[in-house]
C-alpha cells in the first residue's frame, strides 16, 4: 500500500467576499494555500465593492453564518480560525457563539472597520461587541493604527504602544499593530508585536509606493497558516510579515485604483538582491 502523502493543516476563513478578488475570503484563499494550508470559510456577507472602495455590504443571516462554520469544523480538523470582515452586528455575534461553543481553535483577528476607499464598514454597536466580547477569544488581532485607536477607543494620534497595551487590556494573548497607514515614516512601515509581560518586538520594512487592497486580509491570513504549520506566534508573525511584503513587492494593478497583492507564489521566495 502506498503512503498517502500528509494532509495540509486546515485553516477556516470567516470573513466577506470582494468581487474584484484583491481582499476577504478571496485573498484569504491564496495566502493560506501558498503558505502551505487548506483554507476552508464562511461567508459574513456578500459586498459590492472594487479596487477602490466598498460601496454596499449585504449581510449573511446570521443561521447561515453558523450553518456554515458547523459543517466545515464537523467534517474538517480546523487548526486556526481567521477571521475577517464581519460587517454586521448579527454576524458578530454569530461568530462570538460559534469561537464559545469551539474554544481549542486559535483565533487570528484581523479587524477589518473601514474600506480602502474610507467606507466605514462597523458601527459603535459593532465594535463594542468586539471590544466586549470577541477579542477575549482571540490568540491575535492585527490592526492597523487606525483600526486600533479605534477598537481601543483611544482617539487619532495616539502612540502605538498606547494602542498595543490597551488591546492587551481588552484579552487578547498578542496584538500586532501594522504601520502600513502610518505615514509619520514616509521611507518605512513599522510593525509591533505586543504580548503580555514582554517588550515589543519591533520589525521594520521598506515602504512600497502606491497603495494595496487586501494587505490586512494577506498578512492576517499567512499568520494563521504559519500557526496552522505549528508556528508559535511570534514565528508566525515574522512569516507572515516577510510573505506579505513579498506579495505588495510584486503586486499588480488590474483595476482602476489600488493594486492587488501577488499571492500565488509558494512561500518562502527569495527578495531582490538589490532588496536586501
Amino acid at each position: 500500500m502506498q503512503n498517502q502523502p500528509p494532509k495540509p493543516p486546515v485553516v477556516l476563513a470567516i470573513g466577506g467576499h470582494d468581487p474584484c478578488g484583491g481582499a476577504g475570503v478571496q485573498a484569504d484563499i491564496e495566502s493560506i494555500g501558498a503558505n502551505g494550508c487548506h483554507a476552508a470559510s464562511v461567508i459574513t456577507c456578500l459586498t459590492v465593492q472594487d479596487s477602490c472602495n466598498v460601496s454596499q455590504l449585504i449581510p449573511t443571516p446570521a443561521d447561515a453564518i453558523t450553518a456554515q462554520a458547523q459543517a466545515v469544523i464537523n467534517d474538517c480538523p480546523v487548526s486556526v480560525i481567521k477571521i475577517g470582515l464581519l460587517g454586521s452586528l448579527s454576524a458578530a455575534e454569530a461568530v462570538v457563539s460559534l469561537l464559545r461553543d469551539h474554544p481549542h481553535p486559535p483565533v487570528v483577528f484581523d479587524p477589518v472597520l473601514a474600506a480602502g476607499g474610507g467606507s466605514d464598514l462597523a458601527n459603535g454597536s459593532l465594535l463594542q461587541l468586539l471590544r466586549r466580547e470577541l477579542l477575549p477569544l482571540c490568540s491575535l488581532v492585527t490592526p492597523n493604527t487606525g483600526e486600533a485607536s479605534r477598537l481601543t477607543a483611544s482617539g487619532a494620534g495616539g502612540m502605538a504602544d498606547d494602542y498595543g497595551h490597551a488591546l492587551l487590556g481588552l484579552g487578547p494573548q498578542a496584538a500586532l499593530i501594522t504601520g502600513t497607514h502610518d505615514r509619520s515614516t514616509s521611507s518605512e512601515v513599522v510593525n509591533r508585536l505586543y504580548q503580555a509581560d514582554r517588550s515589543p518586538i519591533v520589525s521594520v520594512c521598506p515602504r512600497l509606493a502606491g497603495e494595496f487592497h487586501g494587505s490586512g486580509c494577506t498578512l492576517a491570513a499567512a499568520i494563521a497558516a504559519a500557526m496552522a504549520c505549528g508556528e508559535d506566534i511570534e514565528a508566525a508573525v515574522r512569516r507572515g510579515l516577510e510573505y506579505s511584503w513579498m506579495s505588495l513587492l510584486h503586486g499588480f494593478r488590474i483595476g482602476r485604483c489600488q493594486s492587488l497583492p501577488e499571492r500565488l507564489f509558494k512561500y518562502p521566495r527569495q527578495r531582490p538582491e538589490n532588496d536586501e
